[in-house]
């Protein structure tokens, strides 16, 4: 009996197992159940500190044989039961269960390893998460933690809990599954370090002073517009939390934690709280103004009590529907399209084009450098121009610790 995985040997054992599993009437509470869900818990573990490449995720592995054979959501009704079951399931707002699972290998032909990948079970509670993933250490380094006397190896649920214990007792759990938020990135992101990031984030959120509670409808272009005109000053970028905080926004810069690869993240604390946090990871005036307005493009659009959070690395395209709409946003946002289409800048790459466009728009001429280069994708022309360097110094306070 496999009770856990050391090899690679043990690993192909298991998912043979796990197959056998599936194909059995399995179901919670039965002996089989309970091994299914035991050795579904034991590859994931495997599976994250293995994995040396990005694999699909199970909603991607679905998309992907649906694109194989030719399939819409109308031929899922028969494997997943109701037209809502497959919307969420496919929006990734609802995880795949044992049954579903099941389903689909039969139905779909999908290997059991594709729809395991990175999946949390629904059910999930506190003594099934593994408390010594979370990077405790790193976290001390960086005074998140200031609990001293501890080992870490024993006491890492008590370190863990105390330290989410300001945010509510339910809160890790849901913070690790993967339906309450989505992720951007080609590279595979360490949940728990993102997890902890978040919590990181939503604490310090707690302690800002509100003015006001924010509204929806209270983000437009022309807001978005006006905050841009912030990054003509040398020291725009520490006057953007007093701007959002005065219609209810939160904004917070904190270094990204290893095996996140974060540049931003938009999230919901609480019903009314939206906060937008920012990396710094590049240390960029053009990459500081994308990254904040794509975020915001997701508060205005997309964060809702469905999916509570969305962490970015922007270094990537993504298909994804939402990811695509805040792109475009932002980018009209920086430099409407109206204005980029009759700009020498769009088909001149010298520094008097971006000048020119710069100034007529009233933003530096990082922002305008950096659409160029994005354009042509040309990212070593107008390097002088993009503000290397610019935008760490301005927030000292949050990055003396926990650079990449």
């Amino acid at each position: 009996m496999i009770t856990a995985i050391n090899s690679e040997l043990d690993y192909k054992a298991a998912l043979k197992e796990i197959e056998r599993l599936i194909d059995l009437p399995a179901r919670a509470g039965t002996q089989d159940g309970d091994r299914l869900n035991l050795l579904t818990l034991l590859v994931q573990d495997y599976e994250q500190k293995h994995s040396e490449s990005r694999t699909l995720d199970p909603i991607e592995a679905i998309r992907f044989r649906m694109e194989q054979m030719n399939l819409t959501p109308r031929d899922l009704l028969p494997l997943l039961g109701s037209r809502s079951r497959v919307s969420e399931v496919l929006s990734g707002k609802l995880p795949l269960s044992l049954s579903m699972i099941r389903a689909l290998q039969k139905g779909l032909g999908i290997p059991a390893k594709a729809l395991l990948q990175e999946q949390f079970l629904p059910g999930m509670d506190e003594e099934k998460i593994d408390w010594e993933r979370f990077p405790i250490k790193e976290m001390f380094n960086r005074g998140w933690i200031k609990q001293k006397g501890y080992t870490v190896r024993h006491e890492a649920r008590h370190i863990m809990k105390q330290f989410f214990a300001p945010l509510g007792n339910d809160w890790t759990p849901v913070a690790l599954y993967k339906h309450s938020h989505y992720v951007r990135s080609a590279r595979q992101m360490d949940p728990y370090a993102v997890a902890a990031w978040k919590a990181r984030v939503c604490i310090r959120a707690l302690d800002i002073t509100m003015p006001v509670e924010f509204k929806p409808g209270t983000i437009t272009f022309q807001f978005m517009h006006e905050l841009t005109h912030l990054s003509v000053l040398t020291d725009g970028p520490r006057h953007v939390g007093e701007y959002l905080r005065n219609v209810g926004i939160g904004f917070i810069v904190e270094p990204h934690l290893p095996d996140t690869y974060l540049d931003g993240a938009a999230i919901l604390v609480k019903d009314r709280l939206p906060v937008i946090a920012l990396t710094l990871r590049h240390d960029r005036v053009d990459n500081f103004w994308f990254v904040l307005m794509h975020e915001l493009a997701h508060i205005w659009k997309h964060l809702n009590s469905g999916t509570s959070a969305f962490y970015d690395d922007l270094d990537v395209d993504d298909p994804n529907e939402q990811e695509h709409e805040a792109d475009q946003i932002a980018g009209e946002a920086l430099i409407p399209e109206d204005e980029w289409k009759r700009s020498p800048a769009r088909n001149l790459r010298t520094p008097e084009a971006v000048e020119h466009l710069a100034n007529k728009l009233r933003i530096h001429p990082a922002i305008v450098a950096g659409r160029i280069r994005h354009h042509y994708k040309a990212y070593r022309v107008l390097n002088r121009f993009v503000g290397h360097g610019r935008i760490r110094s301005l927030f000292s306070e949050s990055l003396e610790i926990g650079r990449e």
